[in-house]
């Protein structure tokens, strides 16, 4: 199955169960053959998947080499880009060439800073491998690192060449893994797509997962056309982030992993919404229920007024004010804006 996403520079998502041993042909659709690249990956996916690419790679032509990072959130800092940075330059990428990203989103987003910032700017393809890219970070162009300060707050909107997404990697993905891409699904039924939401509530998904991946990437694609930028609808995909992110830091990014995270948040703003009588009724417990069923969270034990104090320093306050992302009810969403005053009292709910 093939999508296009037109951005300011489009490029095409290719979705075929086993398409990871012709990495090396389909890419050559877009790279002339004798290309240089680098593979970026992580110490997790390195002994399952890279020598397969790296060799399809060759296959078609282009020179190959390949850097393995320490996997986890931890490494997604400016000092893993830096090591990349050496790994470009032994590898002698020029911006005729481009880097791979083989991996789930720490490696999609640490590997797309390093092509975004890397004589300034050359190409990257991305080869997602956990349910969370395929669906959601692989596409749009959001690349970052993290920095003690807060999560992805040194960034880049660059936008990959090609995506390829080959849904048989999801075999070799650890069920916490798996729960955490199931998170960012749920997150795209509740803000624009109720049969979705209700697909995912009702069937065994692992027996349809090419159609799940293609679901939510028109979603994902729908919001990056429209504000390739972040400046207005995309936003929206922000759902639960907000208080998401606040978790991930208060947990040093480590214990609590980001579709974990994203999961409470969701539950949590939805709460806010039904005590402020912006949200039907109802919407929390069930987006809780579904939640539950892929053996995700749905509360935290860490302090309110701590949530809400590291939910202000975030990437998405603007001139002290947050665009929280609101539900009228599952399937439709909205902006609201709201200043620390107006957070403290929709916080209340939780309390």
């Amino acid at each position: 199955m093939e999508l296009t996403v037109h951005t300011s520079s489009p490029y095409k998502i290719w979705i075929e169960k086993g398409c990871l041993s012709r990495a090396g042909e389909l890419i050559a659709n877009v790279f002339p053959s004798g290309a240089r690249t680098v593979v970026v990956t992580d110490s997790n996916v390195a002994p399952l998947y890279s020598d397969t690419v790296i060799q399809s790679l060759r296959g078609a032509g282009f020179t190959a080499e390949v850097f393995v990072f320490p996997a986890g959130e931890t490494s997604k800092c400016l000092s893993t880009v830096e090591a990349m940075y050496r790994a470009f330059a032994d590898a002698h990428l020029t911006r005729s060439d481009f880097v791979v990203a083989l991996g789930g989103g720490v490696t999609g987003d640490a590997a797309g800073f390093a092509a975004a910032t890397w004589l300034r700017g050359i190409p990257f393809v991305q080869i997602p491998t956990t349910l969370l890219a395929q669906i959601d970070s692989s596409i749009g162009g959001k690349t970052a690192v993290d920095i003690p300060q807060g999560k992805n707050l040194v960034g880049a909107f660059h936008q990959p060449s090609f995506v390829l997404i080959d849904p048989n990697t999801l075999d070799t993905l650890p069920p916490e893994f798996f729960a955490d891409g199931m998170s960012e699904a749920i997150k795209h039924g509740c803000i624009k797509n109720r049969a979705l939401f209700n697909f995912i509530r009702d069937t065994d998904i692992r027996c349809h997962m090419e159609y799940v991946i293609a679901e939510n990437l028109k979603i994902k694609r729908a919001a990056v056309e429209q504000d390739e930028f972040d400046n207005g609808e995309r936003m929206l995909l922000n759902f639960g982030h907000t208080f998401g992110h606040a978790l991930e830091k208060l947990n040093g990014y480590q214990g609590l992993s980001h579709g974990h995270a994203i999961a409470i948040g969701m539950v949590m703003m939805a709460k806010c919404g039904e005590r402020a009588g912006l949200t039907e009724p109802g919407t929390a417990e069930e987006i809780a229920s579904v939640l539950k069923k892929y053996g995700l969270p749905v509360e935290s034990d860490e302090s309110i007024d701590k949530i809400v104090e590291t939910a202000l320093l975030d990437k998405k306050a603007r001139g002290g004010v947050i665009n929280l992302v609101m539900l009228k009810k599952i399937g439709e969403s909205f902006l609201y804006p709201v200043d620390k005053k107006r957070l403290l009292e929709l916080t209340e709910a939780l309390r």
